[in-house]
């Protein structure tokens, strides 16, 4: 078409696509949700999809994000909701705050995030953890850009390059490497950049968007408990880390008991993400709830009232879904992986461009990692030695760059932050960039001596 081969006019489609997009929301003021189906409509019509598929695969790509983010955003809102009425979240903010000093506490909530989120997906990370950002900031009058960054990079970290995160750990199986030494060498890699592109970052670009969060949410999730008497630091820490526990202990299982054994096969339901977070809730309950003197009818309430602020959120982000869909069935995130591929480049170097094209192009950083690790994996091949757990840190890594308006991410940040388009590029955008960028040269440095 125009004379361009079908690549580049795909390309060139979802160049105009995302363009347009962003204009139709910081321009035009477009409700996001509206937005967004506008652009997957565009894009699936002008690609030459027919009719049929174009609806579909919006479709499959807004239920397939919220079949699973929706539960877990639903389930660790009330989750957020008990906690933050309770004073769990007060009681965790303050002992932070006492541990770190309000001039550090930045780097509490990096640490926090990392080690909460090494056995969580991101999402169930950020709702369980949100609640904290709100309650410390109002606590010591931080910019919430200051506290928030340091958290959302310490969880991302762990999510691009940590098994068991499915994106490293379905890697791990295309590449065959060592699911050890991945996550040994991940942990390695993860800190460090988390720390550079959390509190050093993030106390950097709070000087310049120090961010006013949506009052909603913290009346929601920050407000002064009811009661005067906050529940124990030891009992909030056992309730919030409930679905750690049973995730991690799921991941155990799964690499110590062979298929069909019975204590794997029950782990196995009872560690998922939705289990171990209903299970959290419903201990809830008891541990925020009735032992805070808070009775059913009044919890029933609560809980009612938490889901009311999500509601947006959730259709936007299940939007984004869908846009991301559109971009994958239109054929685009395959153009781009075969065009990194022909580049003459390291192996380490080629897993990292072709998961971030890929990235770009899709949103979602497991599609990324998963698609780029197949596409690398025959080239990987014809060249002998390369250290296979390093090519999976670089696959995630790369899948981490440019979070942008095709990224469900992107929007559940900007909503909870309640940040515009640009100031959500300035800080989720650029965070992430950093996060891969600053982990390819630790990989890079990491293969000279492994």
């Amino acid at each position: 078409m125009f004379g361009m081969s079908h690549e580049s006019f795909l390309l060139l489609d979802a160049v105009i696509t995302v363009i347009g997009l962003i204009v139709l929301i910081t321009r035009f003021k477009l409700h996001p949700f509206i937005a967004l189906i506008i652009a997957a409509a565009f894009l699936g019509l002008t690609s030459g999809m027919p009719i049929g598929t174009i609806i579909k695969a919006f479709q499959d790509g807004f239920g397939g994000v919220l079949g699973f983010v929706g539960i877990i955003l639903a389930l660790g809102t009330m989750l957020g909701k008990m906690m933050a009425e309770s004073g769990g979240a007060d009681q965790i903010a303050q002992t932070l705050i006492r541990a770190f000093g309000k001039e550090r506490v930045q780097w509490a909530m990096m640490f926090a995030a990392f080690l909460v989120g090494i056995p969580l997906f991101f999402e169930i990370g950020f709702v369980l953890l949100i609640p904290l950002v709100f309650i410390v900031a109002r606590r010591t009058g931080v910019s919430i850009i200051k506290i928030g960054i340091p958290l959302l990079a310490g969880l991302s970290a762990v999510h691009g390059l940590v098994p068991p995160h499915p994106g490293p750990l379905l890697a791990i199986g295309v590449f065959g490497a060592d699911i050890g030494k991945t996550i040994l060498y991940g942990l390695i890699v993860a800190l460090p950049t988390a720390i550079i592109a959390g509190p050093i970052y993030g106390t950097f670009i709070a000087k310049y968007i120090p961010g006013h969060p949506n009052q909603e949410l913290v009346d929601q999730l920050a407000r002064e408990p009811h009661s005067s008497t906050l529940p124990s630091f030891c009992i909030t820490l056992i309730t919030v880390l409930l679905p750690v526990f049973l995730m991690l202990l799921k991941t155990f299982a799964d690499i110590a008991l062979p298929d069909g054994h019975f204590f794997r096969t029950w782990m196995d339901m009872i560690g998922h993400p939705i289990s171990a977070l209903l299970l959290a809730l419903l201990l809830s309950l008891y541990t925020f709830g009735h032992r805070q003197g808070i009775g059913s009818k009044q919890i029933l309430k609560l809980l009612d009232a938490s889901l009311a602020p999500t509601a947006a959120i959730i259709l936007i982000i299940g939007a984004g879904g869908g846009f991301k869909q559109m971009l994958v069935t239109s054929g685009v995130g395959d153009v781009i992986g075969h065009m990194a591929v022909s580049a003459q480049i390291s192996p380490i170097l080629l897993a990292w461009l072709v998961a971030a094209v890929i990235r770009v192009a899709t949103g979602s950083a497991t599609v990324a990692t998963i698609t780029g690790a197949g596409i690398v994996v025959p080239v990987v091949g014809m060249i002998p030695g390369v250290n296979r757990e390093l090519l999976v840190l670089a696959t995630g890594a790369g899948s981490l760059i440019l979070s942008h308006v095709n990224d469900a991410g992107f929007w559940l940040v900007k909503q909870y932050f309640n940040m515009t388009v640009a100031e959500t590029f300035k800080t989720w955008t650029a965070m992430e960039t950093i996060l891969s960028v600053v982990a390819l040269g630790f990989i890079m440095l990491l293969s000279l001596v492994v």
